[in-house]
């Protein structure tokens, strides 16, 4: 490990070159540098490299970036200005010339967020965050304005998530760090690749890849996912309700199987979220999210999504019922929709609980008297008993049609001796089949289940039809001529 020297060369893409004075550890940073304060220009820090080792590597990437910096602009809003990127600005050298470091401009973290807190409601109450739409609106535009930036630079980010892009909590700019750790292009299309990439917003294709091998298609799709975050109150596009019986499935699985449920076909795998307010959007708006998450398209463009968001920016509609709220289409207000839904869910669950309450096994208290139960037990052996002479008479009725089914059929005797053999067979077998059906119907009928009295039964009516058979075609010996 390094111990950052007090005095740093500083050398500028311009040519020129100063020794810098570092102060205070701001930050121990993450697994690449420590940040420290620039003492020299208080509006710039130093970021100190852990390791010399991979000292010419990152010279080379760092001198990449200096020479194509990226058109990300730092914004003037009521007398403060907000640097919406930290890009390097010089490289740093230590005594014996080794690069150490960079600097950066300084962005004062304390006016960001993570963009997580502003995609989940329960985290912007608690934070006391903005709950307009057209806020998070905004911050999906302002992201892709600076994706969109980078990409014509020929720079990709590749481990673009919510947590790695911080927001300016008064204006919803964009605050973006560790740009070392992405993949930037160099002279004569060198690339200098990126190290890190996140599960649940790795693009299908990208399975099959290292981060390094990561490039365009990684950020436009990483990017449609925080797109759709945003809009769509915080659920992800490969998230949904599976059908029933299915194998739970990782986020990143169902990404890997194109498991995209808010498409214009159903999806194999699962349903849409219960609260997802997707058929609310725009139709353009749904036809550039099927290109991001389906198979065999390409996906749009940061570019593109930068003017579709500017679209939409200037065509959202404020709802007159909650001024927070705001829509795309003639459809109205989805977030409306999903609050009256809420709503009632709620509503259904606390009554379920209400009920819950007041009764044990599904009976209610105030029915657990010694009188009521007298009164229901007298009652049900009532009706046993009924059920009881019911299926005596049954039973009745049953063992004399069979014991004289013979008699019965007299009549059409001769139409069953003419139709042949075989079609008395399967005449005999069909009701084989059909008193077996019968009787296990009639089995949960019984107030006594008694599986002897059922067999008893089926045996006697088997009896009785191989009887009826033989009585009329005759004597056993004229069946064989009838075969014949």
């Amino acid at each position: 490990m390094t111990e950052a020297p007090q005095i740093c060369l500083a050398l500028y893409p311009d040519g020129h070159h100063e020794h810098v004075t570092l102060g205070r550890l701001l930050n121990k940073g993450g697994a690449a540098g420590k940040i420290y304060l620039d003492t020299t220009h208080p509006d710039s820090v130093a970021k100190i490299f852990h390791e010399k080792e991979h000292s010419e590597t990152n010279r080379k990437k760092l001198e990449a970036m200096l020479h194509n910096r990226p058109n990300i602009p730092t914004i003037p809003f009521e007398n403060k200005e907000y640097i919406q990127i930290a890009w390097p600005t010089a490289l740093l050298e230590d005594e014996r010339g080794f690069c150490i470091g960079y600097l950066m401009p300084l962005i004062n973290t304390d006016e960001a967020i993570s963009l997580d807190h502003i995609i989940q409601k329960a985290v912007r109450r608690k934070l006391g965050l903005s709950e307009r739409y057209v806020d998070r609106v905004f911050a999906a535009y302002n992201i892709t304005s600076v994706v969109a930036a980078l990409h014509a630079c020929g720079h990709y980010i590749v481990d673009l998530k919510p947590s790695n892009v911080s927001i300016y909590k008064n204006t919803l700019l964009v605050a973006l760090f560790d740009c070392d750790g992405f993949s930037i292009k160099g002279e004569n299309n060198e690339r200098y690749p990126a190290e890190y990439v996140s599960e649940e917003y790795i693009y299908p294709e990208g399975m099959t890849q290292t981060c390094q091998e990561m490039g365009e298609e990684q950020d436009k799709f990483a990017l449609a996912v925080i797109i759709f975050k945003l809009l769509n109150e915080g659920i992800h596009p490969f998230s949904g309700t599976p059908h029933k019986n299915e194998e739970m499935l990782s986020l990143q699985e169902r990404i890997a199987g194109y498991h995209y449920a808010y498409g214009m076909w159903p999806d194999s795998y699962q349903a849409p979220h219960p609260y997802s307010i997707h058929d609310y959007f725009d139709k353009n708006t749904m036809n550039m999210f099927e290109r991001a998450f389906t198979k065999g398209n390409e996906r749009p463009s940061a570019l593109e999504w930068q003017m579709q968001l500017e679209y939409i920016l200037k065509h959202l509609k404020q709802c007159k019922k909650d001024h927070n709220h705001a829509y795309f289409t003639p459809k109205g207000c989805g977030l409306c929709m999903i609050a009256e839904k809420f709503k009632v869910h709620i509503d259904d669950y606390k009554k379920k609980q209400e009920v819950e309450k007041e009764t044990v096994r599904g009976v209610k208290i105030n029915d657990l008297t010694i009188e009521k139960l007298k009164k229901d037990n007298k009652k049900h052996k009532q009706i046993n008993k009924v059920k009881r002479y019911v299926n005596y008479v049954l039973i009745a009725v049953y063992l004399l049609f069979f014991a004289f089914l013979f008699k019965i059929l007299e009549p059409i005797k001769s139409y069953l001796t003419d139709a042949g053999l075989f079609a008395q067979l399967l005449i005999f077998f069909t009701s084989i089949f059909g008193i077996n059906l019968l009787l296990k119907k009639w089995s949960d009928f019984l107030t006594e289940k008694n599986p002897n009295l059922m067999s008893m039964l089926y045996i006697f009516a088997l009896a009785c039809l191989i009887i009826t058979f033989i009585s009329i075609n005759g004597s056993p010996f004229e069946l064989f001529s009838l075969a014949e």
